[in-house]
């Protein structure tokens, strides 16, 4: 068993308290721009982008900076990232990010910090069968 975020769209009322936590937690500012999870408002409902931790980041990565932990969560070592972006490229669910002034890529851990304040339940933690990455 997996445990994952998981993400429903059709719960989200965009009060962007998730992205506030992430950046509150990772960054100690309230800062959507530097937030994990990303929420972006549309004319029908509100698009989330969270990492799935599929994997495909970590098979693109030239130098081996990405691996997946034993709890199936892709994690970036940045002592070994050379910052060529192909995880940011490659990402499917385009949830690898990279800070306006920071040079190395981030994404979503799954930490849960942001299932805590979501007044809509539109993002929790979840256990899957599916193995890891």
């Amino acid at each position: 068993m997996t445990k994952v975020l998981m993400t429903f769209k059709e719960q989200c009322i965009a009060c962007h308290a998730c992205e506030n936590s992430c950046s509150q937690l990772y960054f100690k500012s309230d800062a959507p721009e530097l937030s994990r999870i990303r929420i972006t408002e549309t004319e029908t409902q509100p698009h989330m982008n969270v990492c799935n931790q599929c994997g495909v980041c970590v098979r693109t990565c030239p130098t081996l900076a990405l691996s997946v932990n034993s709890q199936g969560v892709v994690m970036v070592n940045k002592a070994l990232c050379i910052n060529c972006y192909m995880c940011i490229a490659v990402c499917p669910t385009g949830s690898m990010f990279r800070q306006q002034d920071g040079l190395t890529p981030f994404k979503c851990i799954s930490c849960g910090t942001c299932t805590k304040v979501c007044p809509a339940d539109a993002i929790r933690i979840e256990e899957t069968k599916e193995e890891t990455p």
